[in-house]
């Protein structure tokens, strides 16, 4: 992203009066390779193919903030990678993770990891420190880091079904294991972070996990754990939650984790959000994107852009796709979210 796109985003993110509503898409490996013709291996290894990736899409929709801005990432593969899970890779899908086998009761045998010499960080951080120079150089910038948070490393680690029944038959093992893969989501940002350098400014945490348990157990397994990593960075950086898989359970009290901004899914709607929310966060979305943006027609995805940006009226918005952008979504589909951002801004301009 620009220099200028960060600082718009950064103002709607701390709910700064009179700082509009950005476009900002969330991409990555499930979306670009394809929309650029190339293979996720080329994308994942080759520095000049990842470069040159990001550059097109930022020259190809001017108007659209991409986020988190120039991000080396390799699938869901850095964190479990670092916890020994198995990674296979495909030429034109992302990869696929396969956890080995481990009991619970070893966990105190498992060495905590290091991003910086386990799995597949230090390549990324070497990716970062070789080529943050060219980003600056071409007039952008890098100002976000991210990770997958506890939950989601570690269901890799330990296969969503499994960590279900870990939670319910041994808590306090379960909770030794997040516990672990909070320390990984923390040390892994800040070793981004020192990689890019001073630019970085905010953090994205993705965890779906989140979303596939009950209130109860958010409460034990998930907010503390969502808190602390918050906690471990300057308040005044930008905080920024996804989860696409459910917030019903979780919605009220995710404003006191420390998180400024929630990209969530499909699932709730966002007057039902902006209602519970109350202001408490800027929420990101959440025009759905599968059904209308990959499977709409233009006309549809304007149409639907609109009516976010309605029901929202009056509730710090960054207007985006319910989650990522799913692989196969247009190019039209894209430009006719920021049309119909640009009509609405031009008539609310018009009615002051």
């Amino acid at each position: 992203m620009r220099p200028d796109q960060w600082q718009q985003f950064k103002a709607a993110a701390k709910r700064q009066p009179g700082a509009g509503v950005p476009l900002a898409l969330i991409v990555d490996s499930p979306w670009m390779p394809a929309h650029l013709g190339i293979t996720h291996n080329a994308y994942f290894f080759d520095s000049e193919v990842w470069f040159d990736a990001h550059r097109r899409v930022i020259e190809e929709f001017p108007e659209v903030t991409f986020f988190p801005s120039w991000w080396a990432e390799i699938g869901m593969a850095a964190e479990p990678s670092a916890l020994g899970v198995r990674v296979r890779f495909w030429p034109h899908q992302t990869p696929s993770e396969e956890r080995v086998p481990f009991r619970l009761e070893d966990l105190d045998q498992l060495a905590p990891p290091d991003p910086t010499s386990d799995g597949f960080c230090p390549l990324i951080l070497h990716r970062y420190a070789t080529m943050k120079q060219r980003v600056f150089d071409a007039g952008y910038t890098m100002p976000v880091v991210a990770a997958r948070g506890p939950l989601c490393t570690a269901s890799f680690f330990r296969g969503v079904t499994q960590l279900m029944m870990d939670l319910m038959d041994e808590p306090e093992r379960a909770l030794k294991l997040i516990d672990l893969c909070t320390t990984l989501t923390i040390d892994w940002l800040k070793a981004q972070a020192a990689a890019i350098g001073p630019c970085v400014e905010g953090i994205l945490v993705l965890d779906d996990i989140v979303g596939m348990i009950g209130p109860d157990d958010y409460a034990q397994f998930a907010h503390p754990f969502l808190k602390r990593i918050c906690a471990a960075f300057p308040n005044d950086w930008v905080k920024v939650y996804h989860n696409d898989a459910g917030i019903e359970a979780c919605l009220e009290r995710l404003p006191d984790t420390g998180f400024d901004v929630l990209n969530w899914g499909k699932q709730t709607d966002i007057a039902n959000a902006c209602k519970r929310l109350g202001g408490r966060m800027t929420l990101m979305g959440n025009v759905s994107p599968l059904e209308i943006g990959v499977r709409g027609t233009p006309e549809q995805v304007e149409q639907a852009t609109l009516e976010v940006l309605r029901k929202a009226t009056g509730h710090p918005l960054i207007l985006s796709v319910g989650g990522g952008v799913s692989p196969g979504m247009p190019a039209a589909n894209i430009r006719a979210m920021a049309r119909a951002l640009r009509g609405w801004q031009e008539a609310e301009d018009a009615a002051k």
